[in-house]
């Protein structure tokens, strides 16, 4: 039995345990965070693959290479003259490091003020105790813990090729797209999902001649379709090779980089040269440690923590949430459960709605949507009612000189109440709120088409959009 008891204690520091801690202690609870990232001096780095290798170092790098092509592409159209552009790459990583540096200690700070305990380390499951779970806590030393309730939120990793492994040199995950020394001339991606397209922007502005390989003979099909071909145009525009229906073969990685044999469409093998190939074909729950059979805790066939619809698992106060449980693998529906579940301990009623959790690829154009495609529409029988919009009848984009893109309503053809909204087009991840919103409150588009927006905003697309519903638009 350990002498360090704890009511909470959470496995995993990122954005579903590391919020799920704080919301736990802000209940009253004795809570403690366990989390093993280390940064490049092998000190804590909470935040998990979000912060590290995910979501905001991904964000640093689409920033700084978009404003590179905006000075070598589109400062002239403004009356701005560069003159000797130049690229370094090094400073750039820098301050993507800089960045999530600045949340990894961030999240210390949160802890220290909200007194959450924290320890850096591989924590795993002993035995049940008198308390209820005995955890060891691997790290510089080893530690013993005690917990009443467990939250698992260890989240996920990067599923690799079958036949080529990873090496982070020549065959890369998300982490080493991120860490990549220099623009390659030619660089390939398999998977055409938010990793692939984001890390592919993100090399092919800064010089990357980029080829996508997307098994699937669609393309983003869990996007609305309309929406996808409208940012295919875009990504096809910009020099952006896409692939669909491949079939990849024998991958070869050597001193000159990664020989890609592949099939395409119409049953062709083919053969890519690259200098880097970067895999974004999905995540697997990360339980590598856990040592959950100790306690016989259940997975299922595909390693996921089972869990019911309040995140319990099949063990009496041990919870899960995150990458590492069924949903959507994505950082903000991480947060709303590991709030959910901290409330839920608390005796309160936390709540979380997959349906109104909003998605978000961070291109240029960006994508976003939030609710039901009009295929699912389709596919389900429901009578409803489209509206769109497109950008280019957007006084704000056109001043900002980013007119690409559309927003998108479906609505219910009888009682009009909002099933899904869908934009493609300049920061249409922020536009994207306004309609989860909606979408909580049971909003018609009518509700959104009489509420006041300021102009000149591209929030004005959206209010046109579901004036399009009933097809009374005003500027377009």
């Amino acid at each position: 039995m350990s002498d360090k008891k704890f009511d909470v204690v959470v496995i995993g520091g990122g954005p579903g345990g590391y919020i799920a801690a704080i919301r736990a202690a802000q209940l009253g609870f004795n809570v403690a965070c366990v989390d093993e990232w280390k940064n490049g001096k092998g000190g804590p780095a909470p935040g998990g693959t979000c912060t590290n290798v995910g979501c905001i170092p991904s964000k640093a790098l689409l920033q700084s290479s978009e404003h590179y092509e905006h000075a070598g592409k589109h400062f002239a159209d403004h009356g701005i003259k560069v003159e000797g552009l130049g690229l370094d790459i090094g400073k750039m990583l820098a301050r993507k490091d800089q960045v999530v540096k600045q949340n990894n200690d961030g999240i210390l700070y949160l802890f220290k003020k909200n007194k959450v305990t924290f320890f850096h380390g591989r924590a795993s499951f002993v035995k049940t105790d008198d308390v209820g779970y005995e955890l060891k806590v691997a790290g510089a030393a080893e530690e013993s813990i005690s917990a009443k309730h467990v939250i698992i939120a260890t989240g996920s990793n990067a599923r690799a090729l079958p036949g080529a492994p990873f090496d982070e040199e020549n065959i890369l995950s998300n982490d080493g797209a991120l860490r990549i020394g220099g623009v390659p001339k030619k660089l390939a991606l398999v998977g055409s999902g938010v990793i692939g397209l984001e890390m592919g922007s993100v090399w092919r502005r800064l010089g990357s001649e980029v080829t996508v390989l997307e098994a699937l003979p669609t393309f983003l099909g869990a996007v609305d379709e309309q929406i996808a071909k409208e940012a295919k145009k875009a990504f096809d525009k910009q020099g952006l090779k896409i692939e669909l229906g491949v079939t990849v073969g024998e991958v070869k990685s050597g001193k000159k980089g990664v020989s890609i044999a592949w099939t395409n469409a119409k049953g062709e093998e083919q053969k890519l040269d690259v200098d880097k190939l970067i895999v974004s074909i999905g995540r697997v729950p990360n339980t590598i440690g856990l040592n959950g059979e100790a306690v016989g805790l259940k997975l299922d066939e595909r390693g996921v923590i089972v869990v019911d619809d309040d995140c319990k698992t099949n063990l009496p106060n041990v919870w899960a949430v995150g990458d590492v449980v069924r949903g959507p693998m994505l950082a903000h529906k991480a947060e709303e459960e590991g709030v959910a579940v901290a409330e839920r301990i608390a005796g309160q009623h936390g709540h979380v709605n997959f349906n109104t959790i909003p998605w978000v690829i961070y291109t240029s154009p960006e994508i976003a949507w939030v609710g039901q495609t009009e295929q699912q529409l389709k596919a389900e029988g429901r009578a409803y009612k489209a509206g769109t919009f497109p950008f280019l009848a957007n006084g704000r984009a056109r001043a900002l000189g980013d007119t690409t893109g559309m927003v998108k309503f479906l609505a219910d053809a009888a009682t009009d109440e909002i099933l899904g909204v869908h934009m493609v087009g300049p920061q249409v991840s922020e536009l994207i709120s306004e309609a989860v919103v909606a979408m909580e409150f049971k909003a018609s588009s009518e509700d959104i088409a009489r509420i006041c927006h300021a102009h000149p905003s591209l929030s004005e697309a959206t209010k046109e959009a579901a004036l399009a519903v009933d097809k009374r638009t005003l500027n377009f």
